[in-house]
């Protein structure tokens, strides 16, 4: 476990469950900044705060977004489905599906963000941002009630452990 400021224990790859949830919280911010984004932008236009704004979004979806998502295609899924699991089968199904949609909204949102982070464009789309974010905190929030607590009723501490360490060793690349 690392700590963070003020003695909290933050997830490690040793709890991997704890740590696709954490990142939860964090692409929930992530939201959070694009929601405030789309204010900022229409009062103040494509101004320095606009910018980094948008450079953070595009490098977090880009990167620990794509990472998440790979952690659970790539790793969770396959253990879950590996159970043969009904509500695992079903589950994993419908989570698939969203992963599709949302990276088709990321795809969407990126070029205006990528015009904003260069400070060629002050366009963002609202309708592709709200719907971004509202895409995301469905998924979240059906992850977080229903995956997080059936792969750990599912998986065993070795399955865990492994997937763990092909979390970490993910973000090493």
């Amino acid at each position: 476990m690392n700590l963070l400021i003020g003695g909290t224990a933050a997830p490690s790859f040793d709890d991997p469950l704890e740590m696709l949830r954490a990142c939860h919280g964090r692409i929930q911010s992530q939201c959070d900044t694009l929601n405030k984004l789309l204010a900022h932008l229409s009062q103040h236009g494509c101004d320095t705060q606009t910018q980094q704004a948008a450079r953070a979004i595009l490098r977090y979806f880009d990167t620990a977004g794509r990472h998440h998502h790979d952690d659970e295609e790539k790793d969770l899924f396959p253990r879950l489905l590996a159970t043969s699991s009904v509500e695992a089968q079903t589950l994993v199904a419908r989570l698939l599906g969203e992963h599709q949609i949302m990276d088709a909204a990321w795809l969407r949102l990126r070029s205006d963000l990528t015009g904003i982070a260069d400070g060629t464009s002050a366009r963002l789309d609202a309708v592709a941002a709200e719907h971004f974010i509202a895409v995301y905190d469905g998924h979240i929030t059906l992850e977080n009630s229903q995956l997080l607590p059936l792969a750990e009723k599912l998986l065993s501490v070795t399955q865990l452990e492994t997937l763990g360490k092909s979390m970490a060793a993910r973000r090493m690349n």
